[in-house]
């Protein structure tokens, strides 16, 4: 069911398997101030639903905007999620290289920086994150 959606994100919750599915929005500097602030009516709905697992699609993801700014992103999402009951957390990697160096680059600092309460594992498939998501591989 959509719980959620607006012109940047659609936040998708299946309550039998308690996967929130959510596509990562693409990163353009104009969006930036939209895209922080829907990253909060997000958590409010991940905490409100109680939802314990997240898969985060990066496969149609574009990024235009810095580095400093994509990780601002990524820390304000991941400082979101801290304060919910999210217990996994899956990505399904972009197919564009340029994507996920940054990518890789934010998840190390995020790492490094932050005591994460829940697993971050990468995937390139949608179908192996979600097994992992639901426990039926490690």
């Amino acid at each position: 069911m959509i719980l959620f959606e607006n012109s940047i994100v659609k936040l998708d919750y299946d309550p039998a398997t308690d996967i929130v599915e959510i596509e990562y929005p693409d990163l353009h500097g104009f969006l930036l101030p939209e895209i922080k602030h829907t990253i909060t009516i997000l958590v409010d709905y991940i905490r409100n639903y109680d939802v314990k697992r997240m898969l985060l699609d990066s496969t149609k993801t574009m990024v235009s905007v810095s580095e400093e700014e994509s990780r601002e992103v990524a820390m304000t999402l991941a400082a979101g999620v801290m304060k919910t009951r999210v217990e996994k957390v899956a990505r399904v990697q972009s197919p564009s290289e340029a994507v996920e160096q940054t990518s890789e680059r934010n998840i190390h600092h995020l790492k490094q920086t932050q005591q994460l309460p829940f697993e971050l594992r990468n995937f390139t498939s949608k179908a192996e994150a979600i097994a992992w998501l639901k426990g039926q591989q490690a």
